[in-house]
């Protein structure tokens, strides 16, 4: 029991040390490159504090407020360390810290100072301590002298090669273009570059558009570098012989012709034949007919697969036609026919369609001097007939119901079977019927007579 008293007092006196040491220690904020943390310490000074705080703290860094400076409760500490640089330039290199962020301000820290057209590039590494390093390496521009389509361009570049530079200068670079040294060529101060450019060209062939560019001097070279061959009647617009421009387009045309073998009908004609031994107005087919047929050889050019012209080579009769041919009868037959007036004798019988008119219906004036004659000379009245051209000029034909008339008067209305009979004024009978025309004789030579009738 005696020993458990001894060792609780104890306990009580250690506790109440402990709690006596912890109210003495001094509450400070520490703030390290932005990042916050709330302390305790019996340090009396910032540099102190920071030490037992296991910070490392370099010349360059930025303590506030100083090292020097007392502690007092509740004091924020800041400590903003200098950024460590590694610079590389001209051959050599420097290290060192610092607060500055300008790369001019950096760089002049060592002495170093940026001509027009160097670059500095800039690159993070962790050192072997873990901590983070810029690396700053100065690329020093070089002069060159680009030398393009006859003009002198002076650069200054930082490129490690020849086709770097040309691309650190904005130029663009087609394949066909040639560069003097060889893109990969690393490069020097004072090196001189040549580039010769190539042409763009377009060209229309077989349905494709191909867009390239070339050194060579006419549409021919061009086609030929790209194996286009010009076959029989081909061309190009423009002619291969032609000097390339800028940006040239040339189309190939390409030309084909084929032959077509047309053929058309002839129609055949009909063809009457007199014939002596069959009686006038009859007929008989003596040949049928049959069309012929014409052949005709045509050209048809093609440019580029369109139909471009056609052109007939050569046209003959394959087959020519075979006339229709007629007989049509010229014996002349006189018969006589029994009338109520007597007995009459024909040559020919023509079917007509009968009219009839008189002086006062036949369209002429009353006061005009030829009023009541007719066109042969005669006075008009009963048995005057206008008759067509198949009626002999001033013969006799008999109509039936009307009697024998006298062809003595022609009309404009009187054509092919037509016949219009004459009345007195009195007398007169209208007509308007087919009927049967007698020709009487005599029988007129036969340079009068119509044998075919349509």
């Amino acid at each position: 029991m005696k020993k458990t008293l001894i060792f609780l007092a104890l306990l009580t006196l250690s506790g109440g040390l402990a709690a006596g040491y912890q109210a003495s220690l001094t509450p400070v904020t520490l703030v390290v490159d932005g990042q916050t943390t709330l302390m305790h310490t019996h340090q009396e000074s910032v540099g102190a504090f920071l030490l037992d705080a296991g910070l490392t703290v370099h010349p360059e860094d930025l303590v506030e407020p100083s090292a020097d400076h007392p502690l007092t409760p509740g004091m924020t500490v800041r400590l903003t360390h200098a950024r460590p640089i590694v610079i590389r330039a001209d051959g050599q290199e420097w290290r060192l810290r610092t607060m500055a962020t300008d790369t001019d301000q950096i760089l002049s820290a060592v002495g170093l100072a940026l001509n027009p057209d160097d670059h500095v590039a800039l690159e993070e590494r962790v050192g072997a301590d873990g901590e983070s390093v810029l690396q700053m390496t100065v690329q020093r521009a070089v002069p060159v002298t680009l030398h393009e389509d006859g003009q002198t361009i002076p650069l200054r570049t930082t490129a490690a090669t020849v086709g770097a530079a040309l691309r650190e200068a904005g130029i663009t670079l087609y394949l066909a273009d040639r560069v003097q040294p060889d893109q990969g060529q690393p490069l020097s101060a004072g090196m001189h570059i040549y580039l010769d450019r190539s042409r763009p060209v377009t060209v229309q062939v077989d349905g494709r558009t191909v867009r390239t560019r070339t050194h060579r001097q006419t549409v021919g070279e061009v086609l030929a570098d790209l194996g286009v061959v010009l076959i029989g009647a081909d061309y190009t617009r423009p002619a291969p012989e032609t000097p390339l421009g800028e940006n040239t387009t040339i189309e190939v045309v390409r030309v084909s012709e084929r032959f077509l073998i047309q053929q058309e009908p002839i129609p055949y004609e009909i063809v009457w034949q007199p014939d002596p031994e069959m009686e006038i107005d009859n007929q008989r087919l003596i040949q049928e007919g049959a069309a012929g047929v014409l052949e005709r050889r045509v050209r048809v050019h093609y440019e580029n697969g369109q139909e471009v012209s056609r052109t007939v080579e050569n046209e003959f009769v394959l087959v020519p036609p075979t006339n229709k041919i007629y007989g049509y009868g010229t014996q002349i037959v006189v018969r006589t026919l029994d009338t109520p007036e007597g007995p009459v004798e024909y040559w020919r019988v023509i079917r007509m369609l009968a009219t009839s008119y008189s002086a006062s219906t036949a369209g002429t004036p009353r006061s005009a001097s030829w009023y009541g004659h007719t066109a042969g000379g005669c006075q008009m009245g009963n048995g005057i007939v206008a008759v067509s051209n198949l009626v002999p000029w001033k013969s006799y034909v008999y109509v039936p119901g009307y009697g024998i008339g006298y062809a003595c008067d022609r009309g404009s209305g009187i054509r092919g079977r037509r016949i219009d009979l004459g009345y007195a004024d009195e007398d007169l009978v209208l007509w308007y019927r087919w009927v049967n025309v007698y020709l009487l004789t005599p029988v007129p030579p036969a340079d009068q007579i119509d044998y075919v009738i349509e």
